[in-house]
């Protein structure tokens, strides 16, 4: 008779909402344009560039700490300019200390037997808080004091009496353009000596109305979005965020910070890899150009 009631269901108890996703690491639009597609015609306005004066040379100076890819730069430069790797300024992965020690010049061929291009890189040792390149010089060498093949002394600066000592620089021995180059994937840990001696350099050139520029290398290893495609550096928002972070270190406006990877490990060239080269190669050479325009106008002024 009785039959057997049963019990109503227990409450049911809302479920937690799922966590938001996690933010995207990318922007949904590049914050800078790179025409991927299309390197051959930045080639080839470097390889039309000739200063509007004719014999002039635009020099330009590569400084930053150890092992920041000073070297390669040179060698990535030269590599896409030629078709082909190239390794004329040798350099070291395995030091922890500066690899180049000697102030060197390095021409790049163009065309026939003994053609060059007319813009020279100068490389100079790394910027170790203890036992690198002494600011003083630097600060020489953007004079155009420093020979070619001066052996940096990290405890005393290039002398007056010294036979690597320049007494009197021409145009063409002066730097028109220095660059510093820095891993994006240190700009954090930067020691504050490292920093102050790339801002004490700044200062001399801006004093000197030395355009700079700066190189973040390494992007590929900074960023797992860059190593599986560089054409997403200007997508990543942490890279955008370093670079904005190393402007606000050392006084370097953005657009004249360009990130850039390297030759290292290829031993063939990658049209993506030489797009980020040679958009930084142009503007370096554009305001080296503005650099000499207004050396010449100086000169004219004094004359």
């Amino acid at each position: 008779m009785g039959g057997s009631s049963s019990s109503p269901p227990p409450p049911r108890r809302n479920s937690p909402p799922p966590p938001p996703p996690p933010p995207s690491p990318l922007f949904s639009d590049p914050w800078r344009t790179i025409n991927w597609g299309d390197k051959q015609s930045a080639l080839q306005y470097v390889k039309d560039y000739e200063p509007r004066t004719e014999g002039r040379q635009l020099r330009i100076l590569l400084h930053g700490p150890v092992g920041a890819g000073k070297s390669s730069f040179i060698n990535s430069v030269e590599s896409v300019l030629r078709g082909r790797m190239c390794t004329k300024a040798l350099a070291d992965n395995s030091s922890g200390h500066s690899f180049t020690k000697e102030y060197t010049t390095y021409k790049i061929k163009k065309g026939e037997p003994g053609s060059f291009y007319p813009f020279v890189f100068n490389d100079i040792m790394g910027l170790e808080p203890n036992h690198g390149v002494l600011v003083d010089d630097v600060k020489l060498a953007l004079k155009g004091h420093v020979k070619d093949g001066y052996k940096f002394n990290p405890v005393s600066s290039l002398s007056e009496n010294d036979a690597f000592y320049n007494n009197s620089p021409n145009f063409n021995d002066k730097v028109h353009v220095l660059v510093c180059v820095v891993p994006a994937d240190t700009v954090s840990q930067m020691k504050d000596e490292t920093v102050r001696k790339i801002r004490d350099i700044r200062m001399e050139a801006s004093e000197l109305k030395i355009p700079q520029v700066a190189i973040l290398t390494k992007i590929d290893e900074f960023h797992p979005e860059i190593k599986d495609d560089v054409k997403k550096v200007y997508m990543v928002k942490d890279m955008k965020n370093k670079m904005e972070q190393f402007s606000a270190n050392v006084g370097i406006p953005m657009n004249c910070i360009f990130p850039v990877k390297n030759y290292e490990s290829e031993i063939d060239l990658d049209s993506d890899v030489d797009s980020l080269i040679l958009s930084s190669l142009k503007s370096i050479i554009n305001f080296g150009e503005d650099s000499i325009d207004f050396d010449e106008s100086q000169s004219e002024c004094l004359n």
